[in-house]
């Protein structure tokens, strides 16, 4: 083979489109590297949701707001009953409350919503009244289960229900083009991403359930969440598919994957990132979903609400910008829609 053969076959080989899409992948790999690395390389707590139980609350409080680095946002509250009540829903990580007859006081956490917050508060709340020449007693109010190490299970769950969502939405575009050729097309693409995601959320929730004992809860809750996760990512997979191509897989990667994951709130709980990724984790998909299947494992189900919406708000747009995308492609090429045949 001469050289002038051979660099014809790597210029054929090698075309604009194909450059474009290698440099595209280096490019998703890099921000790879760059969200993990910065969202997960130096976790801190900061301004987590804490109250404060005690005859002298204002001044306890103004001392932990004052601390270096304001890990703590406290805030006093009335009695022990109001700062489990306010922890188990959600609106609070952790609690101190102070017994002034004696030298020991309680701490309230919830690992159930992550462990490495909860032993971030113990391991800080014990410094500081150790300071005061004080002790201080734990007690989980919603305790992650045995089978649920580091409270990860709730994390790892929603990615492979994210994964199976853009994993299948993308092979059905593929098999056929990256394009929507017709509406009739892209309705039978999100009525197949529809019932793969049922099955799907059936098969995550039987597996952390009943078969591993990872997490507990309602099986009908995490089928149902499932579901509505994978639905969601499928079609936000479809429609970025339908506006630009191939690219849309890298795009939904970029989204699901590189920002979504590291943000989610799964190895390091969301008061631990970086103001950036506690910003859009929960509003994407892999944060709405970890913090609401945790809710329905440990927390009974409560604060969902924004989750689901977020949730909702995603699969809703996918379906209307995927048929919309695949109308206007049918118009542009003279298709004749569903309406106008004869």
């Amino acid at each position: 083979m001469t050289q002038t053969t051979f660099l014809g076959e790597v210029k054929d080989a090698v075309t604009p489109r194909a450059t474009l899409l290698v440099v595209g992948v280096i490019a998703l790999q890099l921000l790879f590297i760059a969200s993990y690395v910065g969202a997960l390389h130096d976790p801190k707590p900061k301004d987590v949701p804490f109250g404060v139980v005690s005859p002298q609350a204002q001044q306890v409080v103004t001392r932990l707001d004052r601390l270096p680095g304001s890990p703590l946002d406290p805030r006093a509250l009335p009695d022990e009953r109001t700062a489990r009540d306010q922890i188990l829903n959600r609106d609070i990580d952790g609690a101190l409350v102070v017994h002034p007859s004696g030298t020991t006081d309680t701490l309230l956490v919830a690992s159930g919503g992550g462990t490495v917050l909860a032993t971030t508060l113990d391991r800080l709340v014990t410094a500081l009244e150790r300071t005061e020449q004080r002790t201080v007693r734990t007690i989980d109010v919603a305790p992650a289960s045995d089978q649920d190490f580091d409270g990860l299970s709730s994390f790892y769950l929603v990615v492979g229900w994210c994964v199976g969502g853009y994993l299948c939405a993308s092979i059905l575009a593929i098999s056929t083009g990256a394009r929507p050729a017709n509406p009739r097309r892209a309705t039978i693409r999100l009525l197949v991403m529809a019932l793969v995601s049922v099955v799907g959320g059936l098969g995550g929730a039987l597996i952390v359930g009943p078969i591993l004992d990872a997490l507990p809860g309602s099986t009908p809750a995490l089928w149902g969440l499932g579901a509505l996760i994978t639905f969601a990512v499928g079609a936000a997979t479809l429609a970025l598919q339908g506006l630009f191509g191939i690219i849309g897989i890298g795009l939904a990667i970029l989204l699901v994957v590189i920002a979504g994951n590291p943000s989610a709130g799964g190895a390091f709980p969301l008061p631990m990132l970086p103001p950036f990724w506690r910003a859009i984790g929960p509003a994407l998909p892999p944060g709405a979903g970890t913090w609401a299947a945790r809710s329905i494992a440990y927390f009974k189900g409560n604060d969902t609400t924004a989750s689901l919406l977020v949730l909702s708000a995603w699969a809703l747009a996918g379906i209307v910008i995927t048929m919309l995308a695949a109308t206007l492609r049918a118009h542009r090429n003279g298709t004749p829609l569903p309406t106008q045949r004869r």
